[in-house]
């Protein structure tokens, strides 16, 4: 009987995806029946004006897959992003036709359900493994958009799993900071390096919130942290410009904190100790570069004007106003040295003593 129902689950599973590729295939639009245009299937990196996308078009993402239970409400619509008609609608489905409208040639596959359940869990991590745009392939980057801890620590135990980078982001309850954190396993630290203290000390956090009291939230600094989380990503997506590691947001006084963390040898994750095992290996392997230091070499440019440096100062002057060298030890080298005394070639004049006292001298001196 088991065996049944997970045969029908899996046979599900593949008509939603046979679904969602048909659905991808024909777009909305506004041809004959409404049946929409033929997505493209590439498209031209030349700009027109006839391109409608060429402003909303995210470049470099071919397909997108999506992961949420919730539904949506009229609470949400701050995020500027869900619109008051798709109440009701589960956030991915909305969320599909917003970005469809935006740009229809985009895959989409939208997945809804709790990755933090067992059975969601494995379907979770095989479409990260699977779900690339070549069927198979795994995907290029798992994108943590979630609010609450124990969802983070889900996509942190299947991408430690799976080997797979991930980029986390959040918003400070009081909704005036956020952050967002670039996570290759074995290489930078995980969520489970350095946990917040509800995660370490094993608090539920469901604790932590009154029933039907919204947490703060500031769409202008959902809109910044979203946007610097985009931009990291295209950047990486891309490979263009630096990728941070981790880049906050104070909103009070407009500071943007970077740092890199390197991962805890002694994480409670084991798959993430398994991958910095792995990592170790991987740069151990990588060829040893020698640091070649060439020596400066003098180039005394010719210039039209004719015009050259001459010293004022003539060898023989030069070693005359030298002295000698003491005898140091290697690498240490003496900023001058103090010339030789030169003989006065001068006769000394010589005076007799006459024994006469200087008051006779001065007196001497007044009668002349």
């Amino acid at each position: 009987m088991a065996e049944s129902v997970e045969r029908l689950q899996q046979r599900v599973q593949e008509l939603e995806r046979e679904l969602a590729q048909e659905r991808n295939r024909r777009v909305p639009g506004s041809g004959e029946g409404g049946g929409g245009r033929v997505r493209i299937d590439k498209m031209s990196s030349e700009v027109v004006d006839s391109n409608p996308y060429r402003e909303l078009l995210t470049p470099g993402v071919n397909q997108l897959l999506l992961f949420d239970y919730d539904k949506v409400e009229l609470a949400n619509m701050n995020r500027l992003f869900f619109q008051p008609h798709q109440a009701g609608l589960s956030k991915v489905q909305a969320a599909e036709h917003t970005l469809r409208n935006i740009n229809p040639d985009v895959l989409f596959e939208v997945h809804n359900y709790n990755i933090t359940t067992v059975e969601n869990f494995q379907h979770f991590m095989d479409r990260i493994s699977n779900g690339g745009l070549e069927e198979g392939k795994p995907v290029d980057l798992v994108l943590s958009c979630v609010d609450n801890f124990e969802a983070r620590m889900t996509i942190n135990t299947a991408c430690n799993e799976l080997g797979q980078t991930w980029m986390e982001s959040g918003v400070s309850e009081n909704a005036v900071s956020g952050h967002i954190q670039l996570i290759i396993p074995g290489e930078s630290a995980c969520f489970a390096c350095a946990p917040p203290l509800v995660v370490a000390a094993n608090i539920d956090e469901k604790t932590l919130k009154r029933e039907g009291v919204c947490a703060a939230s500031l769409p202008t600094t959902m809109g910044v942290v979203a946007g610097i989380l985009v931009q990291n990503v295209l950047k990486f997506l891309l490979n263009f410009g630096t990728v941070s590691f981790y880049l906050g947001y104070n909103a009070m006084q407009d500071f943007f904190p970077t740092m890199s963390m390197k991962p805890n040898p002694q994480c409670d994750d084991r798959n993430c100790r398994k991958q910095q095992e792995e990592y170790k290996k991987k740069v151990a392997a990588l060829p040893k570069q020698e640091v070649m230091q060439e020596e400066e070499e003098i180039i005394h440019e010719d210039n039209e004007w004719g015009i050259e440096l001459v010293s004022e100062v003539s060898e023989e002057e030069l070693k005359n106003s030298s002295g000698p060298v003491p005898d140091l030890p290697e690498g240490i080298t003496v900023a001058y040295t103090i010339p030789k005394k030169q003989e006065d070639s001068v006769t000394e004049v010589t005076v007799e003593d006459s024994g006469e006292s200087l008051e006779d001298l001065m007196a001497k001196m007044k009668n002349m």
